[in-house]
């Protein structure tokens, strides 16, 4: 066999070993790509589609523009300042008198009483009236319509109702935004603001920062002398104590919970053992108030902050501390000058950890908390379990999201910002 028989071999910057590292750089993408399109397929069906379904909900405004098409084509060029033409009478007893069934006017009717009082009962009643005794006496014209409307219930005469229908005649509407941060559209479409004995979710969302900020800070505080003391351990007995801290995540919030409400109640342990300690002359309320909601989410949260410092503590060389003591600082000033400001990611994660979990929290303070101490999350459930408006619930949601978002956006320019200076 001669030379020339054999393959030569791809030479450095010859044309074939360039065409052979390129298949393999596109077969090692593409191996790539298959391991990971599983867990790509999990986290859209799990996580961006609900998002997105949320942020859809949150501007839909199906009931009124499915249920009423035909009132809400009368009503476009009405000034809704004067009363409304007779042909919208006709027509909102036409799309009352066709709805297929009853379910749709129920969810027309909460829809227009969630904007004025009263109207559940107003549509409610035009409804019955229109698919039972009118559809066997057929009005002759608008007029004669609007006649015996204005006799079944003389509410149709007021100006609110047919404001609000108007209003919400289009399938899309920022009215549920704009609520969610104490705003509103008013009768000519302007935006402005809500009366001050209705600004209530600014004061909610303002109470859900509060009270997630103090269970940041008192995680930070219990945690980060836990962790500094577990990086200094031996690995076996760090390990063992890790454990410990990790129990609260093998147990249920129910669980942990109820716990504390046997702990903290008039004659629980932690009142009876301050009374027999003299720390107070009787018991104290710990129950149903902010107390008790802080003390639960900063238990239950601990491990959050411990686990990201703990892991940036174990990376920092003790040797950095020692040398700082040995060329003349104080141990107190070496700690705080050397060894704290490399232990800033961990507290930077630890803290946008706990507080982003914290904004959420819902059971805890449904349990443990005063009418006084409910988070953001308390009135999503209320929205979609009571009042069965969707469109509210999924704003609130819209606006722990926005609010999730800006705080990691700006903990990541202050990461970012901290590196470069780095």
């Amino acid at each position: 066999m001669t030379t020339a028989t054999l393959a030569a071999p791809a030479t450095i910057g010859s044309p074939e070993l360039a065409r052979s590292l390129q298949r393999a750089e596109a077969r090692r993408r593409w191996t790539a790509i298959a391991l990971t399109l599983p867990l790509l397929v999990f986290l859209l069906l799990t996580l961006l589609v609900p998002i997105g379904a949320l942020l859809v909900r949150a501007i839909e405004n199906p009931e009124v523009a499915r249920s009423l098409p035909l009132t809400g084509e009368a009503l476009a060029r009405w000034d809704r300042t004067s009363e409304p033409p007779a042909a919208a009478f006709a027509a909102i007893a036409k799309d009352l008198a066709s709805l297929d069934e009853g379910a749709q006017a129920g969810a027309l009717a909460r829809r227009l009483n969630s904007e004025v009082p009263g109207g559940r009962s107003l549509v409610m009643g035009t409804y019955r009236a229109a698919v039972g005794d009118w559809k066997d006496q057929p009005a002759s014209n608008d007029f004669q319509v609007r006649e015996r409307m204005l006799a079944l219930d003389p509410r149709w005469a007021e100006l609110p109702y047919w404001q609000a229908i108007a209003k919400n005649a289009a399938r899309w509407t920022p009215d549920y935004l704009l609520t969610s941060v104490d705003l509103k559209r008013s009768v000519d479409g302007a935006i402005e603001q809500v009366a001050p004995d209705q600004r209530v979710f600014s004061r909610i969302l303002l109470r859900t920062f509060e009270i997630s900020a103090v269970v940041t800070l008192a995680c930070l505080l219990l945690g980060y002398p836990l962790a500094y003391w577990l990086s200094t351990l031996p690995a076996r007995s760090a390990n063992v104590l890790m454990i410990l801290v990790l129990v609260p995540f093998w147990t249920s919030i129910l669980v942990r919970v109820a716990a504390w409400i046997v702990l903290l109640q008039r004659e629980g342990l932690v009142n009876k053992a301050l009374v027999s300690l003299s720390v107070v002359a009787e018991p104290i309320a710990l129950l149903f108030n902010r107390t008790g909601v802080i003390i639960s989410m900063t238990h239950i949260l601990l491990p959050f902050m411990i686990l990201p410092l703990y892991s940036v503590m174990k990376s920092v060389p003790p040797t950095y501390l020692r040398a700082a003591v040995s060329l003349g600082s104080p141990p107190l000033a070496a700690f705080f000058r050397v060894y704290v400001p490399q232990t800033w990611p961990g507290v930077g994660a630890g803290g946008l950890l706990v507080f982003i979990l914290s904004i959420g929290y819902y059971v805890t303070p449904a349990l443990l908390g005063g009418p006084n101490d409910q988070m953001l999350s308390y009135y999503i459930a209320q929205y979609t379990n009571v009042d069965v408006n969707w469109g509210m619930a999924c704003a609130l949601g819209t606006v722990l999201l926005a609010a999730t978002l800006v705080l990691y956006a700006v903990y990541r320019r202050f990461a970012r910002a901290e590196l470069s200076l780095g």
